[in-house]
This record gives C-alpha cells, sequence and structure tokens, in this order.
C-alpha cells in the first residue's frame, strides 16, 4: 500500500487547567466532558463544538489511522486555543501548556504521531522563542492562523517569524482562523463555507502581491489548508488583474500564478475534478494529504478520495499521498520514507 502521511489533522487534549481563574479573564476555551468519550468544547459559557475522544485519545488515534490505511498523522491544535486576541504573555503561557500537550498525545507512538506547535504570534520575539523551545521538545514545525486581528501574513512582524522559521528548519501549516464578515454568515456553518477559503486565499495572496515572497528565502516551507481555500480556481482572475492593472502588480515583480513552487497545500477539497484543477495550478510536487480530521467537515476516510481516483497515476498518488509530505515535513530528510525508519 503506498506509504501514506495525513499533514492536517487537528488535536485538544482531554483536559487543560482553567485559564479564567488562571488570568482573571472570561471566555476562555475549555473542556466539558460528557462521558462516553464525547466532550463539548466550550468557549466561555457558550457551547462552541461537539468533539469524540479522537481528540485526545492517541491509541484511538492509531487506531483510525489503520483503519484508513495511514502511517503518519500530523496534529496540530484546533484554532480557537492560539489565543491571539489576548496579552502575549498570557498567549505564550497558553502555547506552552498545549504543546506540551500534543507531545503527550504524540507519546502514545512517536513514529507514527507528529506534532506542530503553536505559538503567540501578536508578538514577534516570544513566537520565535516557543517555536525554539517547541522544536526542542520534539514538534517537527508550527501551525499559525492565516491573520492576527487585521495584520495580514504580509506584516512585518510575521515575516520576521516566517524567516526564522526557515533559518531553525520548522515547517509552518497556515490555518484559516477568525473569519471575516461573521456578522453577515451566523448561519449554516457560512464562516466556514465561504469565510475559510475566502481567510485562505488572502493569505495566499497577500505574501505574493507585496512581494513577501522576494524576501523570505526559498527554503521556508510552508502549507496552506483546505487546498489553498479559493485561491486556485481564481488565479486566473488574479493574474489578469496583474497584467492589467498596476496597482495590484506595484509590489509584486512577476505574474502570482509564477509563486505556486513556493508554498504547498493540502488536499481537502472533496471533489476530483476540484483535486484535478488543483494539482494542475500547484503542480504535482506541491500539494499533500490533509484530511482535517477528526471533525465532521474533514475527510471521513482519510485518503479515500486520492486513493480512488483512476485518473490519479500511481506515481502521482504517491506524491500526494505521502512523498511530497515528506519533503514538506522533512521526515527522515527527503522523499518518501517508511513509518519503520522514522
Amino acid at each position: 500500500m503506498t506509504f501514506a502521511v495525513d499533514i492536517h489533522s487537528h488535536f485538544l487534549p482531554e483536559k487543560w487547567p482553567d485559564l479564567a481563574e488562571r488570568f482573571g479573564t472570561p471566555d476562555w476555551p475549555w473542556m466539558k466532558q460528557l462521558g462516553g468519550g464525547k466532550a463539548m468544547l466550550m468557549l466561555g459559557d457558550k457551547e462552541f463544538r461537539p468533539v469524540l475522544n479522537d481528540c485526545w485519545d492517541g491509541a484511538r488515534r492509531i487506531e483510525a489511522m489503520d483503519a484508513h490505511g495511514i502511517d503518519v498523522q500530523v496534529m496540530s491544535a484546533t484554532p480557537l486555543l492560539f489565543a491571539y486576541g489576548r496579552p502575549p504573555e498570557q498567549a505564550a503561557e497558553v502555547a506552552r501548556l498545549f504543546n506540551s500537550a500534543a507531545r503527550e498525545i504524540c507519546a502514545h507512538d512517536p513514529k507514527r504521531l507528529k506534532s506542530l506547535c503553536q505559538v503567540p504570534l501578536q508578538d514577534t520575539d516570544r513566537a520565535c522563542a516557543e517555536l525554539d523551545r517547541a522544536m526542542t521538545e520534539g514538534h517537527i514545525g508550527v501551525q499559525i492562523g492565516n491573520h492576527v486581528d487585521d495584520r495580514n501574513l504580509d506584516d512585518a512582524g510575521i515575516i520576521t517569524f516566517l524567516h526564522h522559521c526557515a533559518d531553525v528548519g520548522a515547517a509552518v501549516l497556515v490555518h484559516p482562523w477568525d473569519m471575516m464578515a461573521q456578522q453577515r454568515m451566523p448561519r449554516y456553518m457560512m464562516s466556514w463555507l465561504v469565510g475559510m477559503p475566502a481567510e485562505t486565499q488572502l493569505s495566499i495572496l497577500s505574501l505574493i502581491l507585496s512581494g513577501a515572497f522576494e524576501k523570505l528565502p526559498r527554503n521556508l516551507r510552508i502549507c496552506f489548508a483546505h487546498g489553498g481555500g479559493s485561491f486556485a480556481f481564481l488565479l486566473g482572475r488574479v493574474d489578469n488583474a496583474w497584467r492589467h492593472r498596476d496597482i495590484v502588480r506595484v509590489d509584486c515583480p512577476n505574474p502570482p500564478s509564477s509563486y505556486t513552487d513556493r508554498f504547498y497545500v493540502d488536499s481537502a477539497v472533496f471533489n476530483e475534478d476540484a483535486l484535478a484543477m488543483l494539482v494542475k495550478v500547484m503542480g504535482e510536487d506541491r500539494v499533500v494529504l490533509g484530511s482535517d480530521y477528526p471533525f465532521p467537515l474533514g475527510e471521513q476516510i482519510v485518503g479515500q478520495m486520492i486513493r480512488e481516483d483512476q485518473a490519479i497515476s500511481p506515481s502521482l498518488r504517491a506524491k500526494l499521498m505521502g512523498t511530497n509530505a515528506a519533503r514538506l515535513f522533512n521526515l527522515n530528510g527527503t522523499g518518501p520514507t517508511s513509518p519503520e525508519t522514522l
């Protein structure tokens, strides 16, 4: 069977200290355990999301991986835990708390369970320091949100952090969060269905059109979740604007489509035609398997679409399932590897 790495999965600890009590401010996330392997993720006194013990039980995660034919799973925190809107010293303490919790889950099978840390991205110095600490703890990279308040990824402080990631060899997963225009999308999970893809496209274009990719080193390994959102499917519109409007290309010396070799996207688009277009736009080496496990909006049988799509050649399937991810996260060096050698 093709070696498989799922680069986009989430975790939640089974429990953690009362952050509202710790910091003396309301509306912190916490876990309400319901029994029977079920829980409710709370935000203050409001229900945020029902979850199962897949989130925190390493044995359960391995069981699901075996059932789905996944060799390695890369975990990252649920973005609700970022704490970007809190004082930096509190966000740094929260990051250490959840980063250590991730390593505890991975300890169940460290060859197959890998983790990305979180950092207090609102404070560049603290973010770099926590990244350095977390990498020594065993994390293989970092997950960041696609913005901090109104600061997009082209913000000078965030660019400095991304440069530091490249310097220390930390891969970066960018995940959308705190979606725009939520007051206009209060129902039907529209913030997830419309806001998330738009947020991800905004973050990619922020790096391209601002000229940030011209400043960042080419060894930066950065990936965008959910297939890069709406980026690939609207790239023709962006290129057209770049060609015909000088205000679009003022800081971007090359066509936007020429930067697709600077980043990766995951495969979480849930449609064979969409995946085919994504591969055509990004190239065969820049798409990696990502499921959004264990949440309901994720792929329910991880890797099923790639495995069963008869239009995908065996060589491309190997790249999408694992080879590209091994390169992105430097799993045992570069190129494909096997779970026995990780």
